[in-house]
C-alpha cells in the first residue's frame, strides 16, 4: 500500500478487485479509441457489479448505498470513462424500479438474472415521441446523452404520447417505458466527441417505429420523487422511494474521490524522483509539499463528506424511512461540495506537475479532462443544486425546470 492509498484509507473487499487490474490496463486505450474495450465490459457483465442496485426480491444483491460509492470510487481510480457507464447502469435500474413497480417485477426480474445493462438517454435535445397501436406503442424519435447504452441491453425512454384523437393539447403527456436496445427500429449513433469521458458512449439513440407493449408503458411525472415518497404509490421494496438523482450525485461524489485519489497517488510516486531545472528535486521543495498537502487534504474531506450522505441514507432504508425534502438536499449537498473539493485537489496537483509532468506522460492529463465532465452533469450542478437548497431554506416556491 502506498504512503497516498494509507492517508486516504483503504476499502474493504470488493466485488470488483478481481477486475481493477483489466481496467486500468485498457483505460489509455480506451481514451484514444473512445470506446471501453469489448472485454472488459463482457468481464463487468460476468460479476454481480450489475445486480448491486437490484433488491433480493427481484433476485439483486440489495448492496448498500455506501457499498457501491465504494465500488465506483476504485473503478473511477482506474477508468473514469468505464465508472461512468456503470455508474449509469446502477443509478438508471434503481429508477426503471421505481417506475415501472410491482406490475413489472417479471421483466425486472429477467434484466437482473441476465446481467443486463440499463441506460436512460434522455438529456437536452431529446425529441421522442409515440402513438398507440392497439396493445402497443410506437416509439419514433431520437434521444441524447446515452451514455453507455451501445454497451447495453435497455434503455429507458422518455417520450410524448399522442392523443388517441390526434388533437394536439397544451402540455404534452410525458410516459415513460424501456426498451430493448436490439429491437427492430433501435440504432446508436456516436456522437459523444468530448475532452472528457472519451469511452463512456454519451451518444444518441435513435427510435424508428419501435414497438413496446402498453404493459410497460407508466407515466411520467415531473416532480417523481414526490410521487415515489406516497405511501400509496407501489414500489417493488422501500429502497426505490429515494430519489435516483439524489443517489447518482452521491455515486457522481464517490467517482470524483476516486479519480483524484488515483491522482494523488501517482504524482505522489513519479514527484519523488522527478528533478527539475539545475537538478533540483522536485519533492524537496516546499510549495510542491504544500500543494500536495492541501490536495490530499481536499480529497479526504471530499471522501468524507459523500460517505456521510450515503450512510445516511443507507439507515434510512434500513429503517424503513422515507425521504423528505430536505434529505434529498442534503443527499445533493454533499456531492456538491465533494466535487468542487475535487477540483480544488486537481487544480493544486497540476501546479506541481510541472512542464516536464505533461511532457512525460502519465495518467494525470487524462484524469483532469475526465473530471470536468463531473460537476457540469446536470444531476449536480452546483448551479441546480444550491438553487433548490437556497429556495428551500428560504420557504420559496420550487418553480426550478428540473428539480
Amino acid at each position: 500500500m502506498s504512503l497516498a492509498q494509507a492517508f486516504m484509507g483503504s476499502s474493504p473487499t470488493l466485488v470488483s478487485a478481481p477486475l481493477l487490474s483489466l481496467i486500468a490496463a485498457h483505460a489509455a486505450k480506451a481514451d484514444v479509441t473512445r470506446s471501453v474495450e469489448p472485454e472488459v465490459i463482457a468481464r463487468i457483465k460476468q460479476t454481480d457489479l450489475m445486480r448491486l442496485s437490484a433488491t433480493r426480491n427481484i433476485g439483486g444483491e440489495e448492496a448498500r448505498i455506501g457499498a457501491i460509492a465504494r465500488e465506483l470510487e476504485a473503478i473511477a481510480g482506474c477508468c473514469a470513462s468505464t465508472a461512468w457507464c456503470l455508474w449509469n447502469h446502477l443509478c438508471v435500474f434503481h429508477f426503471i424500479c421505481a417506475q415501472l413497480g410491482p406490475a413489472a417485477i417479471d421483466t425486472l426480474k429477467g434484466i437482473v438474472a441476465r446481467r443486463e445493462w440499463v441506460s436512460f438517454p434522455a438529456g437536452a435535445g431529446t425529441h421522442v415521441r409515440g402513438r398507440r397501436n392497439g396493445d402497443e406503442v410506437v416509439i419514433d424519435g431520437r434521444a441524447s446523452f446515452a451514455s453507455g447504452t451501445r454497451y447495453g441491453e435497455w434503455a429507458a425512454c422518455l417520450f410524448a404520447l399522442e392523443p388517441d384523437d390526434g388533437q394536439k393539447t397544451g402540455k404534452p403527456d410525458l410516459r415513460f417505458t424501456v426498451v430493448r436496445t436490439d429491437a427492430p427500429g433501435v440504432s446508436v449513433d456516436a456522437t459523444w466527441f468530448s475532452m472528457s469521458l472519451r469511452a463512456s458512449a454519451t451518444d444518441h439513440i435513435n427510435y424508428k417505429g419501435v414497438t413496446v407493449p402498453v404493459t410497460l408503458l407508466r407515466p411520467f411525472p415531473i416532480d417523481f420523487r414526490y410521487t415515489f415518497r406516497d405511501p400509496a404509490f407501489p414500489v417493488i421494496a422501500q429502497r426505490y422511494r429515494e430519489d435516483w438523482v439524489a443517489l447518482s450525485v452521491l455515486w457522481l461524489g464517490a467517482q470524483a474521490v476516486g479519480l483524484a485519489s488515483a491522482a494523488l497517488e501517482e504524482a505522489c510516486a513519479d514527484l519523488r524522483e522527478r528533478v527539475a531545472i539545475f537538478g533540483v528535486k522536485v519533492a524537496g521543495r516546499p510549495a510542491v509539499q504544500l500543494h500536495i498537502g492541501q490536495a490530499a487534504a481536499a480529497i479526504s474531506a471530499a471522501r468524507a463528506a459523500v460517505y456521510t450522505g450515503c450512510a445516511e441514507t443507507d439507515a434510512r432504508i434500513e429503517a424503513g424511512i422515507t425521504p423528505t425534502e430536505a434529505d434529498y438536499l442534503r443527499q445533493l449537498s454533499y456531492p456538491m461540495v465533494a466535487l468542487r473539493l475535487c477540483d480544488e485537489a486537481l487544480r493544486l496537483l497540476l501546479q506541481v506537475q510541472g512542464g516536464n509532468g505533461l511532457r512525460e506522460g502519465g495518467s494525470f492529463e487524462r484524469r483532469y479532462r475526465d473530471f470536468q465532465a463531473m460537476p457540469l452533469h446536470i444531476n449536480a450542478h452546483p448551479d441546480r443544486v444550491a438553487e433548490l437548497m437556497g429556495k428551500f431554506l428560504l420557504g420559496l416556491t420550487n418553480d426550478a425546470p428540473f428539480q
